[in-house]
C-alpha cells in the first residue's frame, strides 16, 4: 500500500473509531439502533457497577418513519417493537439490568436528536452528569461523541463502543461496505460540525 494512503487510513481509523477504557461514572447513554450489541455492552458495565443508570434512546429512523427491526441476533432478541428504546430496553433487562435502572426517552429519530432529548430526560430528572459512559456503534463512534458533548458540555465521556455489520476498526479499509460506512461518517461529521459552528 502506498505510504501515504496507508497514513490517511490510520488517521481516519483514530479519528473515528474512539475507544476508551470504561470508568465509574453517573449514567450510561445508548444511542438508538435496532443493533443489540450496543445494550449489552451497556448491561455488562452496569453489572460492573460503572454506572448507577443507563438511558437508551431513540425513536425510530425518520427516514423510514418505523422501527426498522432487530438488525443482529434475532432469534435472541426477535419481537415487535414499537420504538428503538422499547428494543433496547428489552436488551438490557435479558442481560440483567433491572427496569428502575432505565431511564427512557422514545422521541429521538435520528442521532442529534438522541442527545437533544437525552439532555431533556436527564434535566427533568434533576441529573448531574459530571462523566457518562457512551456505547454506540464502534464506526459511529465519533459522530455521537461529537453530538453528546455539544449538549453535555461539561461532563466528560468516555466512549465504549460495539462492532456491529462486521465493521471494525481493524478491517474498514477491507470491504466496500466498510469503506463507504466509515468514509460517509467522516463526510457527516464535517458537514455537521460546520453547521453547529454557524
Amino acid at each position: 500500500m502506498d505510504r501515504d494512503l496507508k497514513l490517511f487510513q490510520t488517521r481516519i481509523t483514530e479519528f473515528i473509531f474512539v475507544n476508551q477504557e470504561p470508568e465509574p461514572a453517573d449514567i450510561i447513554f445508548v444511542p438508538g439502533n435496532g443493533y443489540p450489541q450496543m445494550a449489552e455492552r451497556a448491561a455488562k458495565l452496569w453489572r460492573e457497577k460503572m454506572a448507577p443508570r443507563i438511558l437508551p434512546s431513540g425513536r425510530y429512523s425518520v427516514t423510514l418513519g418505523h422501527f426498522a427491526g432487530v438488525m443482529e441476533k434475532e432469534a435472541q432478541y426477535g419481537g415487535e417493537y414499537e420504538t428503538e428504546w422499547e428494543f433496547l430496553s428489552h436488551v438490557l433487562q435479558q442481560n440483567g439490568v433491572p427496569q428502575d435502572c432505565i431511564l427512557r426517552e422514545d422521541q429521538a429519530t435520528f442521532t442529534y436528536e438522541n442527545a437533544i432529548y437525552s439532555r431533556k430526560v436527564t434535566d427533568r430528572a434533576g441529573l448531574e452528569i459530571k462523566k457518562a459512559i457512551l456505547c454506540c456503534k464502534s464506526h459511529h463512534a465519533r459522530r455521537c461523541l461529537m453530538y453528546f458533548q455539544r449538549l453535555y458540555p461539561q461532563t466528560e465521556f468516555l466512549v465504549c463502543p460495539s462492532d456491529t455489520e462486521n465493521i471494525t476498526r481493524e478491517n474498514w479499509y477491507e470491504t466496500e461496505k466498510g469503506i463507504t460506512e466509515v468514509m460517509g461518517e467522516a463526510d457527516r461529521i464535517i458537514r455537521q460540525f460546520n453547521l453547529m459552528m454557524k
